[in-house]
């Protein structure tokens, strides 16, 4: 209650599940593995808090003797800014350039929302520039460029709401990294190593040198245009960059900054066999591009430590690196090379299968763009590795769609009832949300000869009265093949359960791990538009899709309940 109160009293009297989240784990860290237990609790008492308004979330407060110190928020807020994010490094309003690096493997996904939000934030808080570099040059074998992910990408960043500079590639840029490599290779930072692979990283181990890196420049120079013009195989050579090969950290000795790969590139071609490494393009764009802080999970410390040795050999400014934790969400593993796999082979039905988690697949489930950047904020920049559940994140997105969300019954699992002795009725009304009666009404067609219930309520509730939403008191139980009308009040007592009935639209829903599950639904539904978000009582929030052509099946995309 405490963080909950302090956290809406500091944000105009909206406390977030997962800012109170993690104020309980800064707080107590050993609570960390019991988060999914915390979290039901925790989003119960936001929504009691946030529901009070701010008079009497203060008043609560000094009854509870809470007390934020003197200036204290306006000191928190100034030091934190905006999102409960640090202030950037020697940043200057206007002067901040900053850049996301996606590879094209595939479109942005959940993982990669922190990344891009983080920087998004910081970008607008001073007034700066966002870069979006494509990071499209040769990677590994099994890692390798989906043509189509560039324009996936940039579709998830437009619905992000995050706006960047005219898209940079890498591949474009190949020229701009030879050059530089010339230049190390001429001042004797850099070196072309032919050595095999299995002597060199022998080398490297025991901190001895190998006989390429004492070569003069002449000669480096001389192979290195051996490689450019193709003397050398895939493997046969590499451009090495030069450190110290007794440095405490083996992986750092003379790392590798270019490399021949015949590959094709999807944009090149066979254009460029010579390939740069991410820490030396990145070295050389940072530079060129005018970066001035370099957003990064904390455990590239190889990245950083590189792109520091090139600019320091080279004379150059050094960009401010800014680091944060590792986030795993509970029971969700992101591969974007097993969502491709899975594609190809049919197991998935595209990038927007829900099971892939891009961006594509969020919105067609309906998560909005808001609860995205609410759930990534509310983590903040803490540098503790952190596991979070995916519900706060559906928490986030209920606040934002259960306002305008209509509800509808549907029955995914349907036995038929007959009603004997029901009153003459062809329709019910029916809220289209019982809080908000601004949304108006829906009609529900009944026909007493065909009641549809869930099975599981059918038999749970077997040989009890049930109340039929919105419709009248029935025992569940079949007499001659028919169910007793009891009553027209459906009492507090009983139990209640939904229901559709004669005429119903056939739907498809979707769930999250893929399984598609038949449904009957009251005919309303079939008018919601694709893209709008509904709730079918007592199941969950859904998006609506389309399938088919004329009267075609209406496909629910599960969200959350």
């Amino acid at each position: 209650m405490r963080h909950a109160l302090i956290n809406a009293v500091e944000h105009e009297g909206k406390a977030r599940v997962g800012a109170v989240l993690g104020r309980i784990i800064a707080e107590n860290p050993n609570l960390r593995p019991k988060i999914s237990e915390l979290t039901p609790e925790i989003e119960r008492t936001v929504g009691v808090v946030n529901s009070w308004g701010q008079s009497k979330q203060k008043l609560q407060m000094k009854k509870l003797k809470i007390k934020i110190g003197k200036g204290e928020g306006e000191k928190k807020e100034k030091k934190e800014g905006k999102r409960g994010l640090p202030e950037l490094p020697n940043a200057k309003r206007g002067k901040v350039v900053m850049r996301i690096a996606p590879y094209p493997s595939g479109p942005l996904h959940i993982g990669n929302a922190r990344m891009v939000l983080l920087n998004d934030e910081y970008v607008k808080r001073y007034k700066g520039k966002l870069l979006l570099v494509f990071d499209d040059t040769i990677g590994s074998e099994n890692k390798f460029i989906l043509p189509k992910a560039y324009d996936m990408i940039q579709d998830g960043l437009k619905w992000l709401g995050v706006k960047t500079k005219k898209p940079i590639y890498k591949s474009d840029r190949l020229e701009i990294f030879y050059k530089y490599a010339k230049l190390m290779i001429e001042n004797k930072s850099a070196y072309v190593c032919t050595c095999p692979t299995e002597e060199l990283r022998k080398n490297r181990m025991d901190g001895i040198e190998c006989g390429c890196r004492k070569l003069s420049a002449e000669d480096n120079l001389q192979r290195w245009r051996k490689m450019l013009d193709g003397k050398y195989k895939e493997g046969e050579a590499v451009v090495r960059l030069k450190t110290d090969m007794k440095h405490p950290d083996p992986a750092f000795r003379d790392r590798v900054l270019l490399r021949i790969a015949d590959r094709e590139h999807p944009k090149t071609k066979k254009k460029y066999r010579v390939w740069p490494m991410l820490e030396f393009s990145w070295a050389i764009d940072d530079h060129e591009l005018g970066v001035t802080h370099v957003l990064r999970g904390k455990d590239l410390v190889i990245e950083d430590m590189m792109e520091s040795f090139i600019w320091e050999k080279m004379g150059w400014k050094k960009a401010e690196f800014v680091h944060y934790g590792l986030l795993n969400i509970k029971d969700i593993k992101l591969s974007k090379t097993k969502s491709r796999i899975a594609i190809e082979h049919g197991e998935y039905s595209g990038w927007d299968d829900p099971r892939t988690w891009s961006m594509q697949s969020l919105r067609r489930r309906g998560i909005q763009p808001e609860a995205i950047r609410n759930f990534i904020m509310g983590l903040g920049m803490s540098l503790a590795d952190i596991v979070v559940p995916s519900e706060i994140l559906y928490a986030e997105n209920r606040k934002i769609v259960d306002a305008n969300a209509n509800r509808y019954f549907a029955v995914l699992d349907p036995v038929a009832l007959s009603v004997k002795s029901a009153p003459k009725t062809r329709t019910v009304a029916a809220a289209l949300h019982p809080d908000f009666p601004r949304l108006g009404k829906r009609k529900i067609p009944v026909d007493h000869s065909r009641i549809y219930v869930e099975r599981q309520d059918f038999e749970k509730l077997y040989g009890r009265n049930a109340g039929l939403m919105n419709l009248y008191t029935i025992k569940m139980e079949r007499e001659n093949g028919k169910v007793q009308f009891v009553s027209k009040e459906i009492k507090f007592e009983d139990s209640k359960v939904h229901w559709v009935s004669e005429p119903n639209v056939k739907i498809k829903v979707v769930m999250p791990g893929g399984k598609e599950v038949e449904a009957v639904a009251e005919p309303g539904i079939g008018k919601e538009k694709e893209g709008d978000v509904v709730q079918l009582v007592r199941i969950g929030f859904c998006c609506v899709g389309k399938e088919g052509g004329g009267g075609r099946q209406t496909v629910l995309y599960f969200a959350h309940k």
